[in-house]
């Protein structure tokens, strides 16, 4: 199993700095980790029924829980905090960044969403 040796908040960049043995720091955002959340909420219980995720620009860390020697559980600042993010599916998001958040934009760009937070996205879903 790939532990990593340390895992850094830092606050200012709203970044989680992962560092595994003999390799390179991974620096990872918490917009990128919020959105690529391995949580059922956000990927679905299927293929193509993922939630799209945008307005997640600001999010921040809020705390991380370590689930036994193999994972994450990361709080976000807007309030989701049910993803268990393996060391290994961190290893992935930071291998396939360019890839993931290129097709992140497009997808945001289809469905005429932002990365920034509105007011109205957050009066519409408060809507019936």
């Amino acid at each position: 199993m790939n532990t990593p040796e340390s895992l850094h908040i830092h606050k200012k960049s709203a970044e989680l700095e992962i560092l595994f043995a003999n390799q390179k720091p991974i620096k990872l955002s918490a917009e990128y980790l919020r959105v690529f959340s391995p949580s059922a909420e956000i990927k679905g219980h299927g293929p193509g029924q993922e939630v799209l995720q945008y307005g997640k620009k600001a999010v921040q860390f809020l705390d991380i829980e370590f689930q036994g020697n193999y994972a994450i559980k990361i709080f976000f600042s807007d309030g989701h905090d049910s993803g268990i993010y393996s060391w290994d599916y961190l290893i992935e998001l930071a291998s396939n960044f360019e890839e993931n958040w290129n097709d992140y934009l497009r997808r945001l760009s289809l469905e005429k969403k932002s990365r920034n937070p509105t007011y109205i996205d957050a009066i519409s879903d408060k809507v019936d």
